[in-house]
């Protein structure tokens, strides 16, 4: 890379978080529409792949650019992606129940432990004030919404659901009280800088990977509260499609993964709820959302793919503005 390119940006694990995510979708469609058994693993594999290759990276980070780092975990908008570090650890966790029991149990031990401290410390940074209010983007979701939700459904898949149901709750009323200050802060102050609007991705997931946590906690009932949280998710979905052309005047950056775990968790809510029972329009509703959560992370992948060989795919070295 050239010399004028930053460290790798903790950002990035949201890579890994989105092919984990659609290597869970295509585990579920697999049986349900008879699709080829070489798909999910390979997705899982080069979710896998690209976690370990980030963990690594980003220990480097702290290791040779300890400034750098600490910097970015200092900043009120980048320090939030520090959870997906957890949030990765947690899916890949759960990728690897089937393969490798006890690693995939040590790694959770772990994540959920870094998830618990990341997530107080960030929060209750967040609590503390001094907060401007162009500094309130979908990114605060991270620490208190997705790992208490991504918590949950890994607890409940190795058979703690108990443990995943506070976890869930946790999750729930965070996501509530947060989403109506993000939107005040969308509707009152200044558009978002071109930048940053990327991040509004992430707005998509809060409904439909806290749908998932609570069917992994309810034993996978489809029921009314499961069918709720799927249709604000389907809101959600053509809401950031009618503001697509808005987000998408930046031209495409690693940034942009941010859409993928919600595309990807939205079909999965929607065929773990298919799997359970519910039939009719939603069997088509689930078929419809599952190609364009492949095709949009598809995309995600080939653009990133096209940076890296241009040597593009780290941003360029500048302070980050606080």
């Amino acid at each position: 890379m050239a010399s004028n390119r930053t460290p790798v940006p903790v950002s990035f694990f949201g890579i890994a978080v989105g092919l984990l995510a659609l290597g869970n979708a295509w585990r579920l469609a697999t049986p349900l529409w008879h699709l080829s058994t070489a798909v999910a693993p390979t997705l899982i594999g080069a979710g896998l792949i690209v976690w370990l290759a980030m963990l690594v990276l980003y220990a480097h980070k702290w290791l040779a650019h300890r400034d750098a780092a600490r910097a970015e975990l200092e900043h009120p908008i980048q320090s939030s992606f520090a959870a997906l570090v957890p949030v990765s650890s947690l899916l890949a966790a759960m990728a690897l129940i089937s393969y490798a029991h006890t690693l995939a149990l040590a790694v959770f031990g772990l994540a959920i432990v870094a998830q618990f401290a990341l997530g107080m410390w960030l929060y209750g940074r967040f609590w503390q004030g001094g907060r401007k209010p162009e500094q309130i983007t979908a990114a605060a979701y991270l620490p208190a919404v997705a790992q208490n939700f991504v918590a949950g459904t890994a607890a409940a898949s190795f058979g703690w659901p108990h443990i995943g149901t506070l976890f869930f709750g946790a999750g729930l009323f965070s996501w509530l009280a947060l989403e109506s200050l993000i939107l005040s802060r969308a509707a009152t102050q200044e558009p978002m800088p071109e930048a940053l609007r990327p991040v509004l991705g992430i707005q998509l997931a809060p409904a439909v990977v806290g749908g998932a946590t609570w069917t992994s906690i309810n034993g996978g009932v489809p029921d009314l509260f499961a069918q709720i949280l799927l249709g604000y998710g389907l809101y959600q979905a053509v809401l950031l499609l009618r503001l697509l052309p808005w987000i998408a005047r930046q031209s495409f950056t690693p940034s942009y993964w941010a859409f993928s775990f919600g595309v990807a968790a939205l079909p999965t809510l929607a065929i773990k709820l298919v799997a359970e029972g519910l039939d009719g329009g939603f069997v088509v509703l689930a078929a419809g959302l599952f190609a364009a959560a492949n095709l949009a992370i598809g995309l995600l992948a080939v653009k990133t793919f096209e940076l890296l060989m241009d040597g593009r795919l780290l941003p360029v070295n500048t302070p980050l503005a606080r």
